[in-house]
């Protein structure tokens, strides 16, 4: 299935508008000491939501720090170990989220909400069998919108993508919400997937699905630049990918545009950018080597033009999680140092 309009939902401007308003309502009441448990634990998933959407990572690394402040706080609460789950999940600390997924089950937690979190992680870690163990019943007996778009994203990492199409299809038709934000990162996380499969039609027609219902979602602009640059497209890419490296703190679209620029003989404007990603990826790996050694093995493999130091990072993310894609990214660096 091509993308079509799909179901309905709010303009994505004005759920952004409201996110941010809740963000900062909840915030303001954190402060005055007035926010429960369950507000907490929801306030570190709005803003994690937020940078995942608007490309900033300095939210995920806010979210972080307040769920590990909630469960120091909290010591006894459900909810605290499994919002720092997802925030450590994010950050590749993925022993540290499962035994918070663990204690979270000990104290009580919802059998169905921790099983949900410990599929994402044995996912990530691409242990895809006991994943698909948790997801696959779940989907089948409930017309659960997040079940089965957790299994259209396991079977596509497994490379079985009738399958994967099958259950995007489902998640996308089962979706209720006038919420945009579930349905515009079901879409594109399916471009994605295209994307790696070379497939730049199908990747195209679902990131800017996903660009159509949230406008401002940075990682589905920086794809369709990605696409753009692919089929030729070289000015319209850099043209959206500019913006975004300039608002972002996230590398990678100052990485993509220096190598679009590189490619277009535009060395002088390349180079800033690849300085520039440079600098904010030797940051980041500082702070959070596990869960930037993937990226920054990326850059390094291409602009940063390192490929010794490409394979180092590329050989640590294979030895945190064993994926397709991970072992591809070491061969990748493997043949490019020995060539």
């Amino acid at each position: 299935m091509i993308a079509d309009g799909g179901p309905v939902t709010t303009a994505g401007s004005i759920a952004v508008g409201n996110l941010e308003a809740l963000i900062d309502g909840r915030l303001a009441r954190a402060t005055a000491g007035r926010l429960s448990v369950g507000e907490r634990a929801e306030l570190v998933e709005l803003i994690a939501l937020r940078g995942h959407v608007l490309g900033c990572i300095a939210d995920a690394e806010r979210a972080d720090v307040m769920a590990d402040e909630l469960v120091r706080e909290v010591p006894t609460d459900p909810r605290a170990f499994v919002a720092r789950a997802r925030t450590s999940g994010a950050f590749h600390r993925f022993v540290s989220a499962l035994n918070d997924l663990d204690t979270a089950a000990a104290l009580g937690s919802d059998p169905a909400d921790v099983a949900a979190e410990r599929a994402a992680i044995y996912q990530a870690l691409g242990r895809y069998d006991e994943a698909l163990a948790i997801l696959r019943p779940a989907a089948e007996s409930h017309a659960d919108f997040s079940a089965r778009a957790g299994l259209a994203g396991l079977y596509g990492e497994r490379g079985e993508l009738d399958e994967a199409e099958r259950w995007f299809d489902a998640a996308r038709g089962s979706y209720r919400s006038t919420s945009p934000f579930p349905l515009a990162l079901l879409e594109f996380q399916r471009g994605r997937l295209w994307l790696e499969h070379d497939d730049l039609r199908r990747a195209r027609a679902w990131c800017a699905a996903a660009v159509r219902r949230l406008p401002a979602y940075v990682p589905a602009q920086g794809h369709l630049g990605e696409v753009d640059a692919d089929l030729g497209e070289t000015a319209a890419a850099i043209n959206r990918l500019r913006p975004l490296a300039l608002a972002s703190d996230d590398p990678d679209y100052a990485a993509q545009l220096a190598r679009i620029l590189g490619n277009a003989g535009q060395t002088a404007e390349a180079q800033i950018w690849r300085d520039k990603a440079e600098t904010r990826y030797d940051q980041l790996l500082a702070r959070h080597h596990d869960a930037y050694a993937d990226h920054a093995a990326e850059f390094w493999l291409t602009v940063g033009d390192d490929p010794d130091r490409a394979l180092l990072l590329a050989r640590h993310n294979l030895s945190l999680r064993q994926t397709p894609r991970a072992r591809e990214l070491v061969r990748r660096a493997s043949s490019h140092r020995a060539g």
